[in-house]
């Protein structure tokens, strides 16, 4: 048995989300990301004194929001407590904190891997907290520097519980929490901007025993990936160790992306004490029925929901709507293209394919698309009666109208020559030719090889510069090879 096999890892995922506020959590400073170090402050993120926070109420929205989203239990009556510590990017010397009374209690994240198997991924809690500054070590080589406009930007704590037993189910969990924060509007998600950051306590024990063993935290892994690749290089340390008798030990670690690899940053022997009490310069907050009612009319369908919408009313593949249901934004167009049109799985070819390659190359939303709706929706109707055909019309008839928009897809097919040939007289000349050309191949088609009437439509398409209807064409092959 190999060693992998004999142990199973635990895992628990705590992911900050930075909210998608446009000030601060306790001030109006400024949340934009890229500002220059230290502009960003007032005197409340610098902790002057005299100084009283006052909340920023979108915060609250926006964490009930993602709870309701999560099922999650909304807890009515919330305060804030103060996590004290001394750090020096931490000018109040205590984060202000909901870590021992959550907003949000429970929920679960459904999660799909890369292999199909379904699974739900149990969450302890939600709560609210501000950021703390940040520290730069390599700008100088005697000092550290500080930069103080991440101190007291909004975050929401999302807490697993150890219920993620493996990495690629820990990755597809990620993928599944920035989903929804970004189809809400919580986060934008962008990991590799700090907006989205994620720790990882990892433990492994005997297969099919359930006692938690010690386990190490790895910080800070700013991307999806590294989250998969850092717990499995983890598993397998953490494997080895007990393998070769060695004490595992309770540390913090951290993700090296260069050399693949973790290091040790600090043992933790014991639980931090940080003194926590409720804080007093903030009252305590009540949520009530009317106030949980509002956020629910304003939440959007969930992806999910949409979804299983998408399959049943319009009849799409699986693959699709999960395709059109990967991105709000997405899906929000696709559902107002099909208020214009119902060749629904062509709008759907049309949206998962040519658009989107269209808006990956020019590096644009979909709603910056060139044509307005109505005009995709035309040119996805006048494909579909056949005069064209698709990858004609999702080429050179596409860029015609992107360069014209005024002209209609019919008259811009015409300008162009690009009208499929579907005369049984022009056709019939171009399948002689074909078959004329491959005489070894009508000898091997006739013996049984019927997949060769590809290679005989191929050529068939090529002699007619893809004018011909190859539908009618691949009719007509046969006929004329099977007799």
């Amino acid at each position: 048995m190999q060693s992998s096999q004999k142990y199973q890892a635990v895992i628990g995922l705590e992911v900050h989300a930075q909210l998608s506020t446009k000030s601060k959590l306790f001030c109006g400073d400024s949340t934009v990301f890229g500002a220059e170090p230290n502009t960003q402050v007032s005197a409340v993120s610098l902790a002057q004194p005299g100084t009283l926070p006052v909340m920023n109420e979108e915060v609250i929205a926006l964490a009930v929001k993602l709870g309701l989203a999560l099922n999650c239990e909304i807890v009515r009556d919330n305060y804030f407590a103060r996590k004290n510590y001394f750090y020096p990017d931490l000018p109040k010397g205590y984060q202000v904190s909901q870590h021992t009374a959550p907003i949000c209690i429970g929920g679960k994240v459904p999660v799909i891997t890369a292999d199909g198997i379904a699974s739900e991924v149990l969450l302890n809690r939600i709560h609210m907290e501000e950021d703390a500054g940040k520290s730069i070590h390599d700008l100088a080589d005697d000092y550290t520097c500080i930069d103080l406009n991440r101190a007291g930007m909004p975050l929401l704590e999302i807490v697993t519980e150890p219920c993620i037993y493996s990495a690629e189910e820990a990755f597809a969990y990620v993928t599944s929490l920035r989903k929804t924060l970004r189809w809400l509007g919580v986060c934008d998600g962008n990991m590799e901007e700090g907006s989205m950051r994620c720790d990882a306590n990892i433990s492994v024990r005997p297969a099919g025993d359930t006692s938690l063993y010690t386990r190490v935290e790895v910080k800070n892994l700013n991307s999806i990936r590294n989250v998969k690749r850092a717990i499995d290089l983890e598993i397998e340390r953490l494997i080895k160790l007990t393998e070769s008798g060695e004490i595992i030990k309770q540390e913090t670690r951290s993700y090296d992306a260069d050399a693949n690899t973790t290091f040790a940053l600090r043992s933790k022997e014991e639980a931090d004490d940080y003194r926590y009490f409720p804080e007093p310069d903030l009252p305590p907050f009540n949520i009530t029925d009317e106030y949980l009612e509002g956020i629910r009319k304003e939440m959007p369908v969930l992806p999910g929901v949409l979804k299983e919408d998408f399959i049943s009313r319009f009849g799409l593949t699986e693959y699709d709507a999960n395709q059109l249901t990967s991105d709000k934004v997405e899906a929000d167009y696709f559902n107002a293209l099909l208020s214009h049109t119902t060749a629904y799985k062509p709008a759907a070819n049309w949206m998962t394919g040519p658009v989107k390659n269209y808006c990956n190359e020019q590096n644009i939303s979909i709603n910056d698309f060139p044509l307005s709706i109505d005009q995709l929706a035309a040119l996805i109707d006048y494909t579909n009666t056949g005069e064209v055909n698709f990858n004609v019309a999702s080429t050179r008839l596409l860029q015609a109208l992107i360069q014209d928009t005024s002209v209609s897809p019919q008259q811009a097919a015409k300008q162009l020559n690009l009208l499929q040939e579907n005369d049984t007289d022009a056709l019939g000349k171009w399948i002689e030719e074909a078959i004329a050309a491959l005489p070894e191949k009508v000898k091997e088609y006739r013996s049984g090889k019927k997949g060769l009437i590809g290679l005989f439509a191929g050529e068939v398409k090529k002699r007619s510069n893809g004018k011909a209807d190859m539908q009618l064409v691949t009719q007509l092959l046969k006929e004329k090879l099977d007799n």
